[in-house]
């Protein structure tokens, strides 16, 4: 097994002198819980409360009727002996009352259960939104970015469902906490020193639970970059545009046994870590009931030597039972809360992920009509060690055409996910109609721009929403939908579908049909030409999985329609660069050569040779 899968030490907890102020210290997230849940819904909330004050205070008026109960039962058999006669009432009125008490419990445990499920359903979705919407603001740099990813993987694991564990926990805690102060009450009268005897059974195990949840958060953190991989593997063997090449390479055993194998590391880290857990549990769970047991015998001992009556009895052993449940409960809570506390602090680290501000305010350029301007520009990908791009210089005119021809990995897909602010220049700076991007706002800056991406997305939607996905304003646009496939080419093959511009597309949902490479890429074409107001079209291998004479036809139908628009092709295929104003070779990130096809051919350089090479196969 490689060594990116060996098993690592679970990170040391924090110094002793630290872990007080760090135990209390992830409790901020307990208020920023409970805003989340109220924001939610008000109603549901307040009912929370509602039903939590209720069920914290009844169990002890119940234990305190239950006195009442057996002590006139005591006074019934009495009088019973003393004069013959039997007195129902005393006794019925007790039972009745008791019977209402826990009636009134059983319902606001109902409507605890009841509000916490619809509380669930509802913060759930509010907090996948919150991730969803947060995703929307960042930037591709960030996406790319590892450690980024492990923190959103972290943030979507269990965010949806810790928020209301965290409120949940603390309404518990408050119900509790309510008990726990109406059996203090009844247990004072006893003795003082009971009420230090349930603490001393339920403290140590609260300890040990606080301290083994802290050990699962930092196994937690630690293990995302492998449980990332395990949802890869998932993905690579059970998705249905990766099955056909895993199959054909017979890759599944080989990528089982690591699927497997990293299991087994994650898992052996939780079984070591449960059974410490559980064990440690146990053993200061016996201080508990020890305690509890200590209590009872000092009870009965009171009861026998006459210092209590059997109705008192009966209470204070029910007190002290429920009492200790109580605070053992309160206890557990307080101990979920911290590891509920713990998690969230992995969704608000994802949401206060910082993001640029956007500066940009122009919607038109100080000079308009100049077209795109790239000045020195130079562009190093985040952690990278050399630059992508070194010192581009171009200038693209209305109605001029540039051409970019270089290896893959030259530097031409950089190049345009700078002009479309995907990213920012390292250096230098480029200017649309005399302004710089950078000033631009960038949605009216992507609105002037129609892009095929050489990897462009294949929605599993239908296929008129594949198509009304180049245009956001015009996505349910049938009649636009049939103008972009008919100029993407794509109007044949659609007509021919069971559902037309309806039809389901991909494997995924129910009747879904899937497309050959050059379909999908002319999906992709009509996508880009949904943006009828973009006046910059860029084209990244846009016919590479289409046949010749589509081919031929698209670049016909975008030399008549691009007049008087600014277009950049990139392709390998040198009779359609040939066509293009200006052609720039690019390799390792900088300009090699440029100029027109003709002064490329007749200077004999790298240009020339590659066209030849290729010129020749048509041989």
């Amino acid at each position: 097994m490689s060594s990116s899968y060996s098993r690592n030490p679970i990170p040391a907890p924090p110094p002793a002198g630290n872990r007080l102020s760090t135990f209390f210290g992830v409790f901020r997230y307990s208020r920023r819980a409970l805003a989340l849940v109220w924001q939610t819904s008000r109603p549901l909330t307040v009912g929370l409360a509602v039903c939590t004050l209720v069920a914290g205070i009844l169990p002890a008026v119940a234990a305190w009727i239950g006195q009442l109960i057996v002590d006139s039962v005591v006074d019934a058999m009495a009088h019973h002996r003393d004069t013959g006669e039997v007195e129902w009432w005393p006794v019925l009125r007790y039972v009745l009352a008791e019977a209402g008490v826990i009636a009134a419990i059983a319902m606001a445990q109902r409507g605890l259960s009841g509000q916490q499920s619809l509380l669930r359903a509802l913060l759930g979705q509010k907090v996948n939104v919150m991730i969803l919407e947060k995703a929307g603001t960042l930037s591709l740099a960030q996406f790319e970015d590892s450690e980024f990813y492990d923190k959103l993987t972290r943030a979507r694991r269990e965010a949806s469902i810790r928020p209301l564990g965290l409120v949940n926990k603390t309404f518990s805690l408050m119900q509790n906490a309510i008990s726990l102060a109406s059996f203090g009450v009844l247990l004072v009268q006893f003795s003082p020193w009971a009420i230090l005897i349930l603490l001393v059974g339920a403290l140590p195990v609260f300890a040990s639970e606080a301290k083994f949840s802290g050990d699962a958060f930092r196994l937690f953190r630690w293990r995302s970059p492998q449980t990332r991989m395990q949802m890869y593997l998932e993905t690579v063997l059970a998705r249905e545009d990766s099955i056909k090449e895993v199959k054909l390479f017979g890759l599944e055993p080989l990528l089982l046994d690591r699927y497997r194998r990293i299991f087994g590391t994650l898992y052996g880290e939780d079984r070591r870590l449960t059974i410490r857990r559980e064990t440690w549990g146990f053993l200061l769970g016996l201080l508990g009931t020890a305690a509890f047991y200590g209590a009872y015998a000092w009870v009965v001992v009171e009861t026998v030597t006459g210092q209590l009556t059997l109705g008192e009895m009966t209470m204070y052993l029910m007190v002290f039972k429920q009492g200790q449940a109580a605070l053992s409960a309160s206890l557990t809570s307080i101990s979920g809360m911290y590891e509920d506390n713990l998690y969230l602090s992995n969704l608000y680290e994802y949401l206060e992920q910082p993001v640029a501000a956007e500066q940009g305010a122009l919607t038109e350029g100080v000079t308009p009509g100049d077209g795109i301007r790239f000045e020195s520009v130079s562009f190093t990908y985040p952690g990278a060690d050399k630059p992508a791009l070194t010192r581009i210089s171009l200038h693209v005119t209305p109605g001029g055409s540039l051409a970019l021809v270089g290896a893959n990995g030259s530097g031409k897909t950089t190049l345009i996910k700078l002009l479309t602010r995907l990213y920012e220049p390292s250096e230098g700076r480029i200017l649309l109609d005399g302004s710089d991007l950078r000033d631009w706002d960038v949605q009216t800056l992507r609105r002037r721009i129609g892009v095929i991406f050489q990897d462009f997305v294949r929605y599993q939607m239908k296929v008129g929403e594949n198509l009304g996905a180049g245009d956001v304003a015009s996505f349910e646009d049938e009649a636009r939908w049939e103008q972009a496939a008919r100029r993407g080419l794509a109007e044949g093959f659609i007509n021919e579908m069971p559902a037309g511009y309806h039809t389901q597309l991909g494997r995924w949902f129910k009747g879904g049909q899937e497309l050959s490479g050059g379909q999908w890429q002319k999906i992709a074409l009509s996508r880009a030409y949904m943006r009828e107001s973009a006046d910059i079209l860029v084209l990244d291998e846009p016919t590479a999985a289409m046949d010749a004479a589509a081919e031929a036809a698209v670049y016909d139908d975008f030399r008549e329609h691009s007049r008087d628009k600014m277009t950049i092709l990139i392709s390998h295929r040198f009779s359609t660069v040939r066509a293009a104003d200006h052609i720039l070779v690019i390799d390792g990130g900088e300009i090699i050569e440029q100029g027109n096809h003709e002064s490329l051919m007749a200077a004999n350089g790298r240009y020339a040779r590659l066209f030849r090479l290729q010129a020749k196969g048509y041989r």
